[in-house]
């Protein structure tokens, strides 16, 4: 099996630190709203962490049941060693965690050198 060299082309080793991890939800529309609105109570445990870098939720157009939980963390590290053990995890796991039977997919990506130029 071929093994990850998690360093994209080029070297850039600030870029290879950063982990997207993707978090795909399917959630029964009448659960939809208490989903929503569990991860805007659970923001504030993401704000609070130096290793998150960034979060948003987005809602598929042509299967409003399907959600992609984005966040982006400082490091694998920072997010498994880091968040995970900081004390406002617990607080973030139960206001999440009443939607863990819906979660499809959750897995970290680290970066590649394929990105668009930032905006102008």
């Amino acid at each position: 099996m071929p093994t990850f060299d998690s360093t994209p082309a080029g070297g850039d080793a600030k870029l290879a630190r950063m982990i997207v991890e993707y978090i795909r939800y399917q959630v029964p529309i009448a659960r939809a709203d208490a989903f929503l609105a569990s991860y805007r109570d659970a923001a504030a445990e993401l704000r609070a962490s130096p290793h998150c870098r960034r979060y948003e939720i987005s809602q598929c157009t042509e299967e409003p049941t399907s959600f992609v939980v984005r966040i982006e963390w400082d490091s694998l590290d920072g997010h498994l060693q880091g968040f995970r053990k900081e004390a406002q995890f617990p607080s973030f796991f139960a206001k999440v965690k009443p939607f863990f039977d819906a979660i499809q997919e959750m897995r970290q990506y680290a970066l590649t050198d394929v990105v668009s130029p930032p905006p102008t």
